[in-house]
């Protein structure tokens, strides 16, 4: 079995990508439709800031999505950064016995 490790993916990549570029819509006008300021989205895309409950609730609402949806993405994007980052200290904490 071959084991692949992928980099993490920042949620703003797959916002860009998967939803904005299909619309050929850009940062600041998605902004515009939920009613945040134009640089939070376009940071978001840049992958400079996460994604926010408020942030994950209306672009669930726009794109008939799930807040959990963004908000997971967000999460996973996070622990792959910090698994990495605390590799070794991880490493280093024993394995609970229950017996």
């Amino acid at each position: 079995m071959i084991s692949v490790k992928l980099p993490p993916i920042h949620p703003g990549e797959i916002l860009n990508d998967l939803y904005l570029a299909p619309l050929e819509m850009s940062a600041g006008a998605l902004a515009g439709k939920l009613k945040v300021p134009r640089t939070r989205v376009e940071r978001i895309v840049a992958g400079r800031v996460g994604i926010t409950s408020d942030t994950a609730l209306r672009l669930a609402k726009f794109f008939d999505t799930t807040p959990e949806f963004w908000m997971n993405l967000q999460t996973a994007y996070e622990l792959k950064i910090e698994a990495e980052r605390k590799k070794a200290d991880i490493a280093r904490i024993p394995v609970h016995d229950a017996a």
